[in-house]
């Protein structure tokens, strides 16, 4: 009977130690399986993070060259709008030209001068002190032009840069083409200015008055200037 008490303890030993056995493998097994599921989870991240920073670098270049191009577009539209403005200027100088020149048909507002001559005086025994002249016409002429007319005609007939005026008798001569009195001279240009400049005290009607001419100016919302004869 003590026999069989003594095998069934060695056997409990004996299965105690295997049990421990088993269970210190088992546990060392599932250590060592965490540690390389760890070690590839760390690669696994740090492949990850250093994929990361590469896009970064990569996207840091990219915003770069775009703000470089976003530059160069700024600049080639800064040049296209001179350029631009430099056309402008060139088309409007051109046309201001033709303009000077008569070459072309003009509309706007303005003023219109009237020149008569003076009521006939018995005791005046010198007609031409009453009579226009040409140098009255010129004087009118002249201070429109100092004013900034932009164009200017004689009777309908346009004046250009190399225009001349005679007397010639009785009637006034515009670059060899005649026109009797009354003489009237319109331009084109803000009429304000126009009439305030041929409006001053001792200014050119002071003097055509003075001098015994008929004056009389209007203002004009709208004038209409046809080209050069000719032309």
């Amino acid at each position: 009977m003590k026999k069989k008490k003594g095998s069934y303890v060695i056997l409990s030993l004996v299965c105690l130690v295997l049990g421990f056995l088993v269970a210190f493998s088992y546990h060392l097994t599932q250590k060592t399986d965490n540690r390389e599921i760890s070690n590839r989870q760390w690669e696994r991240d740090m492949d990850l993070r250093n994929e990361l920073i590469a896009q970064e670098e990569r996207n840091r270049e990219l915003q770069k060259e775009l703000n470089n191009k976003q530059e160069k577009v700024v600049e080639i539209e800064e040049q296209l709008s001179q350029e631009e403005q430099v056309f402008f200027n060139l088309a409007e100088d051109a046309e201001r030209y033709r303009i000077f020149l008569g070459k072309v048909k003009v509309k706007g507002p303005g003023v219109t001068v009237t020149l008569r001559d003076g009521q006939y005086n018995p005791n005046e025994t010198n007609i031409n002190n009453y009579i226009v002249h040409e140098h009255h016409v010129f004087s009118v002429i002249n201070e429109l032009y100092i004013s900034g007319a932009a164009a200017i005609a004689v009777n309908g007939q346009r004046l250009s840069h190399n225009s001349y005026i005679v007397c010639n008798g009785p009637v006034i001569e515009v670059d060899g083409y005649p026109h009797p009195a009354p003489f009237e001279i319109t331009a084109i240009g803000d009429p304000e200015v126009l009439s305030s400049a041929l409006d001053l005290i001792g200014g050119v009607k002071d003097r055509l008055v003075n001098e015994n001419i008929d004056f009389k100016l209007e203002k004009k919302q709208e004038i209409v200037l046809d080209p050069l004869l000719g032309t």
